[in-house]
């Protein structure tokens, strides 16, 4: 059982190395031209707590990278939290991603910690997030390290909006997310360079026990 009780409700959204709809959501390898898995996760907090600290309204990012499917491991994992958080906040943020105070594989944050043989120093900084899930865009920026950008796939010929959901109702992120196109760059320690790939926006409602389905 977990030491610390705590939960996290807000709004996140994913940009991977895959082609659109990512088959890693269907159990699937993934799709990108050399078999790895890289991608930023940016994470708006509405509502939060770590114990009795507070996490309403903060940010964070974690960005990551893996030679082949996530399952394989040997990956690495980077955590950007948000400079407005105190240092109570900032220690909450860290070990609820990295997996100290959950129960085990309950969470996404669970399965990618575990498969993670390098684990760097968090990094405080401030943090740009945008995020509207009925439009399917997005906007994510943390200055001189990753910036991230989201919008609709359209229909190569038209160019009309096209609308794609993914339902997931056993998901041990979300249940549902919208699907989108992406473009990232990191330049930090885990580097990311992709354009016009994966992108999902969901909702986040997840405690030390795992998501809350509604």
């Amino acid at each position: 059982m977990t030491a610390i009780s705590w939960m996290l409700k807000g709004t996140e959204y994913g940009n991977c190395n895959c082609d659109y709809g990512c088959p890693c959501q269907f159990n699937g390898r993934p799709s990108s031209p050399d078999g790895s898995c890289r991608y930023a996760t940016f994470t708006q907090i509405d509502e939060g707590h770590y114990g009795d600290v507070t996490l309403d309204g903060l940010r964070f990012v974690w960005i990551g990278a893996w030679p082949g499917a996530v399952h394989e491991g040997n990956g690495e994992l980077q955590l950007i939290i948000d400079a407005r958080a105190d240092d109570e906040q900032r220690e909450a943020i860290r070990r609820i991603v990295l997996n100290e105070d959950t129960d085990e594989l309950l969470t996404h944050y669970a399965i990618f910690s575990a498969m993670s043989t390098k684990i760097y120093d968090p990094i405080v900084a401030p943090i740009e997030l945008e995020i509207d899930m009925e439009a399917r865009t997005a906007h994510g920026a943390v200055p001189d390290i990753v910036v991230s950008d989201v919008e609709p796939v359209r229909n190569p010929v038209t160019g009309k909006e096209h609308r794609a959901q993914i339902v997931l109702p056993e998901g041990f992120a979300s249940t549902m997310m919208e699907t989108a196109s992406g473009t990232v760059k990191s330049t930090g320690t885990v580097r990311l360079d992709f354009a016009k790939t994966f992108a999902g926006i969901s909702r986040l409602h997840m405690t030390d026990r795992g998501i809350i389905r509604s």
